[in-house]
Formats: structure tokens, sequence, C-alpha cells
């Protein structure tokens, strides 16, 4: 059971002053916390130095330089070549993924001295005040103390999928998506007392996963070892009854000159330069490799799973049309002052986003109530005096299952859009209540970009004989639509919901799935 966060006094409602921040900075009591993107210097040198393949010409080459015989224990220039090549690779990568987090650190408005604020997470202090919007993630537990239809997602703690609805007094803990609505709370724990960060520090362990040539050649260096072992008592007593006038030198020596025929220097080394010029390739195609073996893995890879959003699709919504439902009703010029209205509201998602850009609003829209949108109703509304109420949502939800209109917006969706529909009544808002009477006035479709190198990525994958699954949120005709269009063969698109909870194993996975 997730425990909820502890409570601290009712916030200001102008939010934390200068000297309050200040006194808390100075406490310590910031959201800041050290996080690494990539294991650190040190664990990147001690990993490729201390390893079993190192371990042998090091303890050779240190016999020898006993000896004085410096030139002797040049063999010992490949472990060195070897480390030098590991270590450059992964520190490069970390210093790659460490501009990359700088970059593109993100940040959350807070209320401070009465004004709202942008800052990087890390610099929230306890006690701030915190506002939430559609999309936002919680970047600190606290309670809330303003809520205007918020809901958010819990899953990435809970599992629990459905968004859970926060009204004031209510504990939000960091991790969290806000879904719709919004609202402001008070962070109450910060930094590595939030909860998210206690769950993370118990789960984060960083493992290696060693290739099959790894592996292979570990194997065989086990071998060696013992082999080694056993050879080299024999190797010492044969060397002290033959040596001459150089004596244990010179015994130690050809003990070590014999044994070092024993160790595979020249295939270690060539692997990590095979490794090193696969890595080199994948950088000229904008890839970043933390570890050389990952090139193994990859060449490995028979199924790739992948999202729409951003993979398939740029992941910006942009206005697409309007199919008008009955002009002599409602006419478009109507339609698109109603839109243009509806979509200046306090704090749009992003299909209102979308409509905003193309429909600006006009004066005598003058909003006096608003429903935010919902994920659990899935519309939103608000009422503009006179004009009446306007309703915006997804048409399965705001249209019968009989009604013919449905058919169309079908049709729409095939076509790999996004179908909204407008609906207008006269008279006030009934809270979150859907009035019986409702005039259809419009659809609305908005259009993801597809990615312009997204056909020629999956054309590659098929050459190489890797399987494509689709695994998306959205609705599966549209899922399967944007599939067909840069070319991967969907199929029939499944909608995960009418499968059973527990599917046969192994079953054959569908090339197209949304839900």
């Amino acid at each position: 059971m997730i425990e909820a966060p502890p409570a601290l006094d009712d916030p200001p409602p102008l939010g934390l002053t200068a000297d309050e921040v200040a006194a808390r900075v100075a406490a310590g009591q910031t959201n800041h916390v050290d996080e690494h993107t990539s294991r650190t210097v040190k664990e990147i040198v001690r990993a490729n130095v201390v390893t079993r393949f190192n371990a042998i010409p090091a303890v050779m080459a240190v016999a020898v330089l006993t000896t004085g015989q410096f030139a002797d224990a040049l063999f010992a220039v490949v472990l060195v070549v070897n480390a030098i090549i590991g270590i450059g690779q992964e520190v490069r990568a970390k210093r790659t993924l460490d501009r990359l987090a700088f970059l593109n650190a993100p940040t959350a408005a807070v209320v401070r001295d009465g004004a709202e604020t942008d800052l990087v997470l890390g610099d929230i202090v306890l006690g701030d005040l915190v506002v939430l919007r559609a999309g936002d993630q919680v970047p600190a537990d606290g309670r809330v103390a303003h809520s205007s239809g918020l809901e958010v997602n819990e899953s990435a703690l809970t599992g629990e999928s459905d968004p859970v609805e926060k009204h004031e007094g209510d504990s939000v803990l960091s991790g969290t998506i806000v879904v719709a609505g919004r609202g402001r709370f008070q962070a109450t724990a910060v930094g590595a007392d939030a909860y998210a960060r206690k769950l993370a520090a118990e789960v984060k362990v960083f493992k290696r996963t060693k290739s099959e040539i790894e592996r292979s050649i570990d194997f065989l260096l086990r071998v060696i070892t013992w082999a080694i072992v056993c050879v080299t008592p024999l190797l010492l007593w044969s060397q002290f009854r033959t040596a001459g006038d150089g004596g244990w030198r010179e015994a130690v020596t050809g003990t070590v000159a014999a044994l070092v025929g024993m160790v595979p220097e020249g295939l270690v080394l060539l692997t990590s330069l095979a490794f090193l010029l696969a890595a080199l390739a994948l950088t000229k195609r904008q890839v970043l490799v933390q570890e050389l073996p990952a090139v193994e893995g990859l060449a490995r890879v028979d199924v790739v799973c992948l999202d729409k959003t951003g993979t398939l699709t740029a992941g910006d919504i942009v206005f697409d049309a309007l199919h008008l439902v009955q002009p002599d009703v409602i006419d478009e010029q109507t339609v698109a002052e109603a839109l243009g209205a509806l979509a200046d509201a306090p704090d749009p998602n992003a299909s209102l986003g979308a409509i905003g850009e193309r429909f600006l609003p006009v004066d005598g829209w003058d909003r006096d109530g608003d429903v935010p949108f919902s994920s659990s109703r899935k519309w939103s509304a608000a009422s503009f005096g006179p004009r009446g109420s306007w309703y915006l949502g997804a048409p399965e939800v705001l249209i019968a299952d009989d009604d013919p209109l449905r058919e169309r917006v079908a049709e729409l969706a095939a076509t790999g859009r996004r179908v909204l529909l407008v609906q207008h009544v006269d008279g006030p808002l009934q809270g979150e209540v859907l009035p019986v009477e409702r005039t259809s006035a419009t659809l609305c479709t908005l259009a993801e970009q597809v990615r312009p190198d997204a056909a020629e990525t999956l054309r590659y994958f098929a050459d190489q004989g890797v399987d494509i699954k689709v695994i998306s949120g959205y609705n599966p005709t549209t899922v399967g639509a944007i599939a067909t269009e840069v070319g991967l063969d969907a199929g029939t698109p499944v909608d995960a919901r009418t499968r059973p909870r527990s599917w046969p194993r192994p079953w054959p996975a569908p090339p197209c799935s949304a839900g």
C-alpha cells in the first residue's frame, strides 16, 4: 500500500516567498537528486580493467618486471589497448547522455510571491505550490491544494491504468502523470524523500548483459587459466634446471614466454576492434552505443516492438478537416467560432491545442462555465451564455450505438485520422452529465505527421528479416491505417481489450495491436 505524504501547514495562496525559498535551499530541502544517466567513470574504468583476460597477462607482466627485463613485458600493451578501447567508447557515450539530459531537463511551474515561475525540477523546494496541467508529470510528493477536474494516472507506481480523480486534500505522488484537468499541490516530500525516488533507489541495479561472443571467450579463458595453473610449476621446474648464468631471472622470463603463447591476446583484441568499428559505423547513423558488445546483441534482434507516437509519427497533432453533420442547422462559420472558443481554454490539452492553431477565438464568445476533459468521460464542454453549451469528445461516447453517424466515423478513422465530435445544446451545462438532447454539429479530424524516415526504416528491418509489432493505446483501426501508410503489413488490427487476461503461451503475436 502506498503511504500518503506527510502534511504541512496550509499552503499560502501566493506560494513561498524568496526568503522562505532561500531558507529551504540552505537546509537542503530541494528536489535535486544526483542521478546518473549511466555508470560513473570510476565504474566504467573498473569494469574494463578488472577482467579475467586482463588479470592473466597482468600477473605475467608483473613477474617479468621483477626480473628487470622490461622489454620482455611489452606483451602487456595488448591489455592496455583493449582496456582503452572499452573505456573510451563508454566514457564518450556517457558524456553524450549527460549533455542530452542537461538539454532536455524537464521543468515545472510553481507559484512564488504570487507569480507562476517555470523551474527545473531540481529547483523545487519543500512547501512549494506546484501547478499541474494535463500532460505534466508530478515532480514531487504532495497534497492537492486546488483541483479543477484533476485526474492522475498512477500506473507507473500501482500498475492500475485507470485515472484517479484528485480533490483538495488528496495526495499526489511523484512519477505519476496528469491526464486531465488542472490544479495545484503543495510539495511535502522532495528529492530523495519522494516516493518514486525511494522506489527507484530500491530497484535500480545495473546489470551488464554479456554477448554470446563474450561468454564464449570468457569460457575459453577459464579453461586456459586452469591450464596455466597446472602447467606453470612444470615450466618453472624445467626452466630452473636449464637456467644458465641468468639464474632465477632467466627461468622466470622463460616460463612467462612459454605461457604467453597460451593466452589468445590477438583474439580478444580483434574482438574489441571489431566491436569498436561496428560502434563507429552505428554512430554515423545517429545511434549511441553505450557498451561495445551491444552491437552483437543488436545483430541478433529478430522482433522489434514499437509504439506509434514518436516512432511512426512525429507526435505532433495538427488539424486536418471539418466534416459538417447538419450544415443547414449549424453552418461552418458557427462551428469555426465555437471551436476557437473551446480551444481558448485555460489549460488546453493536445487536441484543443491543435484546434486552437487553426481556429482563433472571436469576440462575443464569453465562457461562463466549463467541464474539463476527463479520460473516463472522454469529452469536455464549455458554455458561452446565449450561444449555449458546446461539447467536444470521442464520437463513440457522444452518439448512440445505432446512430448512422458511426459509419462516417469508422470511415474517417480508417484513414488514420483521430476523430472528434462537436455537439451543441441550447442552455447551460448540466455539470458532468450529458444532456439527452444534443445536436451533432461536425466531425473534426486531427492528423499526426508521419515521420519522413519511418517507411525507409521499416523497409530496412524487413530486408534484414526483422518482424515489427506495433503496440499502441490509440484506436486499432487508426493505428492500422498509419502502419499501412508507412508500408507495414498490419493485417487485422487487434484491440487488446477484447483479449482474455491470460493468453495461452506461446501465442501468435498479431502484426499490429492496440489497446
